[in-house]
């Protein structure tokens, strides 16, 4: 485990690869996509796995709010990422996380771990694949 500063100039400006994936966590958890968009390259790739509702890669980091951040807020209440622990080598992070939320139209709790592998080069991210028991997210949207 490292540990990460928060809201230093320092840790803002930051290219280190921890310090960029850790902005782009906060940035969606304030929900301020443009902040998110910026820890992202131009070329980003972003998996979400197979058997996820949002499976599939997006591309640009238009592309990754429009198809992830936006459909997660409209069909989820509170949707929120827990990056717990960080385990960095070179340009790769990969994040032991949770995710919590509730489904709108369900009204279910969902809480499952997750692991999240992120490539930073260049002070932006840019690739990401999403790991996680995507049966428990379907059944807390299964009414």
């Amino acid at each position: 485990m490292i540990e990460i500063p928060r809201g230093t100039a320092e840790f803002n400006e930051s290219a280190a690869p921890a310090d960029v994936v850790r902005r782009q966590y906060l940035a969606s958890a304030r929900g301020d996509l443009a902040a998110l968009r910026a820890t992202l390259a131009d070329d980003v790739e972003w998996t979400e796995m197979a058997g996820f509702p949002l499976a599939g890669t997006y591309r640009t980091p238009k592309g990754v709010t429009s198809n992830v951040m936006e459909r997660l807020a409209a069909e989820w209440q509170s949707w929120t990422t827990h990056d717990d622990t960080y385990v960095v080598a070179g340009e790769n992070v990969v994040v032991l996380a949770r995710y919590t939320a509730v489904h709108k139209a369900t009204g279910k709790a969902l809480a499952v771990r997750v692991a999240h592998h992120f490539v930073v080069r260049g002070g932006r991210i840019v690739r990401f694949e999403q790991f996680t028991d995507t049966a428990l997210v379907r059944e807390a949207m299964t009414p």
